[in-house]
């Protein structure tokens, strides 16, 4: 008696490769919160507690080709945070998602300072983001080394996805999308349309 092994694949026998999706990362609109402001440290903790919770600035349209990107997507990822799901309620036109708090920001802990020291909401951003990566100081919040384990993480959903022949949008936060994106690249990802890290804008990767 013989027996046959069955390719599982056949496809691959007759020269057919198997589709993978792409992988797009996209950062959330633009939020209401004003950073028109001057904050000590401790006032920009508060700040950044308050961004967190809150929703977009009104009266913002999604760019059509974010909207467009939705349309095309097998599969829709949305971080947790009120920003992100808000720009995913405009651009998903009512279509399934899935929110994974794995998405969310890496944090923003600025160095402790004098009361009187005071300076933009955007100033503290960059000075917070140069104290948290290059120093490795998070003040009691996620650090530097566990946000990279979970941007590798997420990267790696979002392949798995992928080579399920899935195209993949993900609506979450300029930062840790940069973050995910380095860990696809490490992976063998490129980046293939790039529209930087402003609000709305995607950064796009296809293996090979």
């Amino acid at each position: 008696m013989t027996s046959t092994t069955q390719n599982p694949h056949p496809e691959q026998d007759r020269g057919v490769e198997r589709k993978i999706g792409t992988i797009t990362l996209a950062r959330h609109g633009r939020p209401a919160l004003s950073r028109k402001c001057w904050l000590s440290s401790d006032g920009y903790r508060d700040w950044w507690r308050r961004y967190d919770l809150g929703g977009l600035q009104t009266g913002q349209t999604p760019p059509q080709a974010l909207v467009e990107a939705a349309r095309k997507a097998d599969v829709i990822f949305v971080s947790t945070l009120p920003r992100a799901q808000e720009t995913a309620q405009a651009v998903v036109d009512g279509r399934d998602i899935i929110t994974d708090v794995i998405f969310v920001e890496a944090p923003l802990p600025p160095p402790r300072t004098p009361s009187w020291f005071k300076m933009p909401p955007r100033l503290w951003g960059v000075t917070a983001r140069i104290w948290w990566h290059l120093f490795n100081r998070n003040d009691g919040f996620e650090s530097r080394r566990e946000a990279e384990a979970r941007a590798d993480r997420a990267a790696q959903m979002l392949i798995a996805r992928a080579e399920q022949g899935e195209d993949v949008l993900v609506l979450a936060h300029g930062y840790f999308n940069h973050m995910i994106g380095q860990k696809l690249k490490a992976h063998g990802w490129h980046l293939t349309l790039d529209q930087g890290f402003k609000y709305w804008c995607q950064r796009r990767f296809e293996k090979g």
